[in-house]
């Protein structure tokens, strides 16, 4: 797909200034017929939609964020979502929240809407930088978790390895040595808390059984650890791609007759609030969820003001380790 087109493109095709396409497009009555027939002729030609700009709607203080997540039920989403939004609501900024669910469909679909109705868009992606340059040309992005090339986006980039070492340190302290992953179903390639698990593994000469097709929800970590278990009984202790998973695993721990962390530790990634009502509570490696949601928010703010970005050394989380009952 080629990049999105502009207001500077209809404006070159019809011979005139972007000015003229402005008052042609919102009807100002300040040019002749012909030009604006030429005008209306080249953004029908090129099949210009006018963004928010283009239409006038947008006022120096009304700016409006397109928050992209793959998944609203995910509670990690949840709390990012709602940083977001405290974020923009202090600077009386408006944010549309769009879910993909996860899904590379879903996330097209999501990106043709988004691209009218906002002036940035931040979130998750699984779409490569040359796709959504292409449905979202000249608008600022921010991507959350992931690397960018393309110079006019920015990254809030996730440190989460410096955790997941910690993690398996104190479980090594604890005396265990047969310790399991439960990695996110759906991927190609196994994921990068799967490679942080196994190089920590790897330095403690450990040997590390993993499960690569859990669902991200709490049956599918139930039904993993089921199966991780049956395969690798002598585990003592477990290490799951999110805290959802690890909710899972303590359930089917539980109706396994397994006392947690006695007879088996369960250790989480993300932190979430919910990690402190299930029984017993969550040992996690825990990101700042609203602090994501945060710097996202920023740094698009400043993308769209023109105001120099946040640097990249402030755009960073790191987790930490988050010792509760579980572990």
């Amino acid at each position: 797909m080629g990049k999105r087109v502009t207001i500077n493109d209809v404006a070159r095709v019809a011979g005139v200034s972007r000015q003229t396409v402005s008052r042609a497009l919102n009807d100002k009555g300040e040019i002749d017929a012909s030009t604006k027939q030429r005008v209306l002729d080249a953004a029908k030609e090129l099949g210009y939609r006018p963004s928010r700009f283009a239409r006038g709607l947008v006022r120096q203080d009304s700016t409006t964020i397109g928050l992209v997540i793959p998944d609203l039920l995910n509670p990690f989403f949840t709390e990012v979502a709602a940083g977001a939004l405290e974020a923009a609501r202090a600077h009386g900024w408006h944010v549309i929240v769009y879910d993909t669910a996860d899904s590379i469909t879903e996330e097209r679909g999501t990106l043709e809407v988004v691209a009218s109705q906002v002036d940035a868009v931040v979130g998750y992606f699984s779409l490569p930088e040359s796709e959504l340059d292409g449905h979202l040309g000249g608008m600022p992005v921010v991507l959350i978790g992931r690397d960018h090339h393309e110079p006019r986006f920015s990254s809030i980039r996730i440190d989460g390895e410096q955790g997941v070492h910690a993690a398996i340190d104190h479980l090594v302290a604890g005396g265990h040595r047969r310790i399991g992953m439960l990695d996110h179903a759906g991927r190609a390639d196994p994921s990068l808390r799967r490679d942080w698990f196994e190089d920590a593994m790897t330095r403690h000469g450990l040997h590390a059984p993993v499960v690569g097709n859990a669902v991200q929800s709490v049956d599918g970590g139930a039904e993993a650890l089921r199966r991780l278990l049956a395969e690798h009984p002598g585990l003592t202790a477990v290490f799951t791609y999110n805290d959802v998973i690890a909710m899972g695993a303590l359930k089917a721990a539980r109706k396994l007759g397994k006392a947690v962390p006695k007879d088996l530790a369960v250790i989480g990634f993300d932190g979430l609030q919910l990690g402190t009502v299930v029984d017993p509570a969550l040992t996690s490696v825990a990101l700042d969820t609203r602090r994501i949601g945060t710097l996202a928010i920023e740094q698009a703010g400043r993308l769209v003001a023109g105001e120099t970005p946040l640097p990249t050394e402030e755009l960073q989380v790191s987790a930490v380790l988050l010792v509760r009952e579980s572990a």
